[in-house]
């Protein structure tokens, strides 16, 4: 009895300790799983955060792509831009110099209101300049450059409203250089040609002058009184008496 009781113990150990066994072998194996199933996870995690962030840094690679593209187009377009301002202002500025250009042109070209010994008028602008340079000459004491001078001028502006002054200061440059025959024809035409000429007192006395170097006294006479008659107040009647008064 005590045998059968110390075999059944046994047996029972022997039982217990295989169970214990074999249950321990089998937390050991889901152990085993669920570290390999864990690692597994652990795996494909880290997998797909590697793929997640590789995805990711792709998508931050392509968008500083875009924005470096995008800034170089900027950049291109501001450039642009920025050319089309300098162009731009560089067609005004030759715009502004033409327009300039064409008025100064335009003004040279623009008849000019002229006052001249009393009387006001419209020249040219280059007959303007024609007559005061040859004027120039005469008063610097040219002569000869001034007759050839006011002869060039009457030529070419026959109708000019210097056309009489011309004559006068003509006639002058004559008379200074001795040529008194051509100085009475051209204070003589001046008298018949503008009779209202501020300066014809002073033509009429050159005329008379002109007379007496040319030995017509009895010419010069009466250029003479009639000066005095016609123009009474003037210097020249003045000067006229003088000369009467030496010819007697």
């Amino acid at each position: 009895m005590f045998l059968w009781a110390a075999a059944t113990q046994a047996g029972a150990g022997i039982f217990d300790d295989e169970e214990a066994r074999r249950a321990i072998l089998d937390l050991r194996q889901k152990v085993e799983t669920l570290r390999r199933d864990t690692d597994q996870r652990m795996v494909d995690d880290s997998k797909r955060q590697a793929d997640e962030l590789a995805g990711l840094r792709r998508s931050l690679i392509d968008l500083q792509n875009q924005l470096d593209a995008s800034a170089v187009e900027t950049a291109k377009v501001r450039g642009q831009n920025e050319q089309l301002l300098r162009d731009l202002a560089e067609t005004q500025r030759r715009h502004a110099e033409f327009a300039k250009a064409a008025d100064e042109r335009m003004r040279k070209l623009e008849p000019l209101k002229v006052s001249f010994e009393g009387a006001e008028f419209w020249v040219e602008p280059q007959e303007k300049r024609g007559f005061e340079a040859v004027h120039a000459s005469f008063r610097k004491g040219d002569f000869d450059a001034a007759q050839a001078g006011f002869a060039d001028f009457l030529n070419r502006y026959p109708q000019s409203g210097y056309a009489s002054a011309a004559l006068f200061w003509l006639g002058n440059a004559q008379f200074v250089g001795k040529d008194f025959k051509s100085a009475l024809a051209t204070f003589q035409k001046l008298l018949t040609q503008d009779p209202k000429y501020t300066r014809v007192p002073e033509a009429s006395l050159a005329v008379a002058n002109c007379q007496l170097e040319l030995k017509d006294a009895k010419a010069a006479r009466k250029t003479l009184e009639d000066l005095i008659a016609e123009y009474p107040r003037s210097e020249a009647a003045d000067a006229a008496k003088d000369r009467l008064a030496r010819l007697k």
